[in-house]
């Protein structure tokens, strides 16, 4: 196509460049040149765990799972949300299982082995999960649950006087 244009053109050269022909000027920045960002941050090795936490709070509407080190950071975390559920099928113990599935499989090059539960809420899900970490091959050294109670409950209303 170069080759036509010069023949047309007569062997002259082209004293403008494609971009300013276009309606753009030289000096303006193409639209496919990188731009400038930040530098990305380098993400650390993958430091291994050999014992952690594993918290489990089930509600009525879903079940979320995160696993810690023994100082409290997390590793990884999970819900049945995350695991591709939706609706009224998050709150089932099927979902719970396969969001702790899901969470043991994502941390498992970690080298985690032993591992305290810690569980929390009224959910469908709370047994099904734990039931799913100890079918995993993790050593389960404690189960805690950590639902709270309320001690003597809300104000009562003031007595209806007719």
């Amino acid at each position: 196509m170069a080759d036509e244009n010069e023949k047309k053109n007569n062997g002259a050269t082209k004293t403008q460049p494609e971009t300013e022909k276009a309606g753009q000027s030289a000096d303006a920045p193409k639209a496919d040149a990188p731009k400038a960002s930040a530098p990305k941050r380098k993400r650390g090795a993958k430091v291994k765990v050999p014992r952690g936490k594993i918290y489990v709070q089930s509600t009525y509407n879903n079940t979320m799972i995160s696993v810690t080190d023994p100082s409290g950071n997390v590793i990884s975390w999970g819900s049945a949300g995350l695991a591709g559920f939706k609706g009224s099928k998050k709150s089932t113990p099927y979902a719970a299982q396969k969001t702790m599935e899901d969470v043991l499989a994502r941390v498992k090059d970690r080298g985690l082995t032993e591992v305290d539960v810690f569980v929390k809420g009224i959910g469908s899900g709370r047994e099904s999960a734990i039931r799913a970490l100890q079918g995993s091959g993790l050593a389960v050294l404690s189960i805690k649950d950590e639902t709270p109670i309320p001690h003597g409950g809300v104000r009562p209303k003031k007595v209806r006087r007719v």
